[in-house]
């Protein structure tokens, strides 16, 4: 088995763990049942983080860098988390969204140096 298809098995595992997480998180009572695609979103988006640190320089033909994987994460991450602040309040939505563009900004300036 490739370390590619040991990353793949990896991460259907991450996933079926955030889903047992989340609906956990509901049968306790810590969550709202609208919350659980949200707390799926945030933990499927810091395990993508995960996958771009972890990633290698090298890359095959047509393959997703390292740092596409990071961004991606966070933008799941952003997306996760701005939907589960949202039933508090928007405006926090709003400023889950903003910091995690300033984040992506200042990485995308960092790594074209």
């Amino acid at each position: 088995m490739g370390t590619e298809q040991k990353r793949t098995l990896l991460t259907i595992g991450i996933f079926f763990l955030a889903v047992t997480i989340a609906i956990l998180l509901y049968v306790i009572g810590i969550i709202n049942w609208i919350l659980i695609v949200p707390v799926v979103a945030v933990f499927c988006g810091l395990w993508l983080i995960v996958l771009g640190v972890m990633r290698t320089n090298k890359l095959e033909r047509y393959e997703r860098s390292s740092f596409s994987t990071v961004v991606f994460g966070l933008i799941t991450l952003a997306v996760g988390g701005a939907w589960a602040v949202f039933a508090i309040n928007w405006i926090y939505s709003v400023i889950v969204i903003l910091l995690i563009i300033v984040v992506i900004a200042i990485a995308t300036a960092f790594q074209h140096k």
